[in-house]
C-alpha cells in the first residue's frame, strides 16, 4: 500500500484536505483492463475524473463505483456510474452490476454499429413523446442543419442499447445462483461522454447533477436525472396496476416504499432497481430512464452520487463543494467528507449512509475561479428538482412519463429524506402495516 501525507487547510469555508502521495501502488490496484482494451478504475483518480467511497454506520459498505476509458474500443468515450446496494446482500449485487453490466453496454453498444440494430427496433422503444424536450438553442441548430431526424433516430438507438443492456443485467442477475437477489437490489446511475454528448441512464434513486455556469457567472446545478421514487404518481400507478402497494410508514411519513400484495415486505424505498426479484411481478422494473444533453462551452462537471450525498446535501451545496477541491483529485474525497460531515451535524441521532461518488471534469482547464459564487438564493433553495428542460427524455416506458405534473409530489424534501432519530434504510424485511394514503 502507498504511504500518503495529509494537511488540512481552510478554503473558500471548506476544509479541504491536501495529500501528498509517496507512492502510487494504492491507485494502480484499482485499475485494470477492460473489454476491447478499455482502462477501468475502480477508486482513485485520473486526468478527467476523480471517485471515492466511505463506508457508513449500517455495516459493509454497499455502494460501488466504475469509470472506464476508451469505452467499448472507442478512443475518448468514457463511461461513469455508480452503484447503491440495498437489502442483506445488496454489497454482491452493486458490486456484480458493476463489473458486468460495462461489459454488457459495450457489447450492444458493438452491435449497434455493426448495424444489428434497426429503426424499427428503436421505434418499438420509444415514442416521439419521449423524444422532445430540447432547449430552443439546440432545437433551432438542428432544424437549420437538417439532422434533427438523424439525430433523433441515433439517441433511440443509444437507448435501445441501454436498455438492452440492463435488462441482460438483470437476467444475469437473476439466473446466478451465488448472489441472494430475492430481496436485494441496487440502483445505478450511469453517464456515457463522447466529445459533447452526455447519455444518462437512470435506475433508482441515485442522481447525476451538472454544473454550468450562467451569464452571471456563478455556478448553477443542473440535475440530471429524476429520483425514481414511489411518491411519483406514474411509477405508483405502475405498480398498483401490477398489483403492488405502495405506502408510508407512521414514523416516516415522507418515505414511501413498495410492499408485495399480501405482506408486509419488503419496503423498498425506489420504484426502479436491479435485482430485488420479490417485487418484479408487482411493479419494479429494470428498465433505465434513458436521457440525452449537449456539452456547452459553459458546463464545468458533473457529479454523480449515492443518496448517503443527497440526502444531506442539496445540489448546489455539491457543485460549490467539487467546485472547491484545490485538485480534482481531490474532488470526490472532499465531496464525501462533507457529506458524512453533515449527517453528524443534522442527524446525529441517524446512522450515516454509506457514501459514494464520481466527478467527471468536462474540460481540461475549469471556465470557473474559486471565487466564482454557487446560485444559492431562496428561488434555487426552494424550487423542486424536476429534470432540466435542456435534458432530452429519450427513454420512459409506458406509464412513466415524468411531466412537471407528475413530479408535484417529489417536493424538495427529497433531497432531505434522512430520518431523525433512527437509521433509515432502503428496505425493510418485516414491518407492520400502519399508514396507508392514497398518493
Amino acid at each position: 500500500m502507498g504511504a500518503c501525507c495529509s494537511m488540512n487547510r481552510k478554503f473558500e469555508g471548506y476544509m479541504v484536505q491536501q495529500e501528498e502521495e509517496h507512492d502510487d501502488d494504492e491507485k494502480e490496484n484499482g485499475r485494470r483492463e477492460g473489454d476491447f482494451g478499455s482502462r477501468v478504475m475502480l477508486r482513485g483518480s485520473c486526468e478527467f475524473a476523480s471517485m471515492f467511497t466511505q463506508k457508513g454506520r449500517k455495516g459493509i459498505n454497499q455502494d460501488a463505483m466504475t469509470i472506464w476509458e476508451d469505452f467499448a474500443g472507442e478512443k475518448d468515450l468514457i463511461f461513469c456510474a455508480v452503484f447503491d446496494g440495498h437489502g442483506p446482500y445488496g454489497h454482491k449485487v452493486a458490486g456484480c452490476v458493476r463489473d458486468a453490466l460495462p461489459s454488457k453496454l459495450s457489447s450492444r453498444l458493438k452491435s449497434w454499429k455493426l448495424g444489428e440494430y434497426d429503426h424499427k427496433e428503436d421505434g418499438n422503444d420509444a415514442s416521439s413523446d419521449d423524444v422532445g424536450h430540447y432547449s430552443n438553442d439546440e432545437a433551432n441548430s438542428q432544424d437549420k442543419d437538417g439532422g434533427e431526424s438523424d439525430h433523433n433516430r441515433s439517441l433511440c438507438s443509444l437507448k435501445t442499447c441501454f436498455v438492452k443492456a440492463f435488462e441482460d443485467m438483470d437476467e444475469e442477475l437473476r439466473q446466478d445462483s451465488t448472489i441472494e437477489s430475492y430481496c436485494s437490489g441496487t440502483t445505478a446511475v450511469t453517464v456515457l461522454k463522447k466529445g459533447e454528448h452526455l447519455i444518462i441512464a437512470n435506475l433508482g434513486d441515485s442522481r447525476a447533477v451538472l454544473c454550468t455556469i450562467d451569464n452571471k457567472n456563478q455556478l448553477v446545478p443542473i440535475q440530471l436525472t429524476v429520483d425514481l421514487k414511489p411518491n411519483i404518481p406514474s411509477e405508483a400507478e405502475r405498480i398498483r396496476r401490477c398489483g403492488g402497494r405502495v405506502f408510508a410508514m407512521e414514523d416516516e411519513r415522507d418515505v414511501y416504499r413498495v410492499w408485495v400484495p399480501d405482506e408486509d415486505y419488503p419496503g423498498l424505498a425506489m420504484a426502479r432497481a436491479f435485482a430485488d426479484f420479490c417485487l418484479k411481478d408487482f411493479g419494479l422494473i429494470s428498465t433505465p430512464q434513458v436521457s440525452y444533453r449537449k456539452i456547452t462551452d459553459k458546463d464545468e462537471f458533473v457529479v454523480m452520487a449515492t443518496d448517503g450525498v443527497w440526502d444531506v446535501l442539496s445540489n448546489e451545496e455539491v457543485v460549490e463543494i467539487v467546485a472547491s477541491a484545490q485538485k480534482r483529485c481531490m474532488a470526490a474525497k472532499l465531496l464525501v467528507n462533507h457529506a458524512c460531515q453533515a449527517w453528524e451535524n443534522k442527524y446525529p441521532n441517524s446512522k450515516v449512509d454509506d457514501c459514494a461518488v464520481v466527478c467527471l471534469f468536462l474540460k481540461q482547464q475549469s471556465s470557473f475561479t474559486k471565487t466564482t459564487p454557487v446560485l444559492m438564493n431562496n428561488e434555487s433553495r426552494n424550487r423542486r428538482l424536476d429534470i432540466s428542460p435542456s435534458v432530452k427524455i429519450v427513454g420512459l416506458v409506458d406509464g412513466a412519463h415524468e411531466t412537471s405534473e407528475d413530479t408535484t409530489t417529489a417536493t424538495p424534501k427529497e433531497e432531505w429524506t434522512a430520518i431523525k432519530g433512527f437509521s433509515r434504510n432502503n428496505s425493510i424485511l418485516k414491518l407492520p402495516r400502519v399508514l396507508d394514503e392514497k398518493i
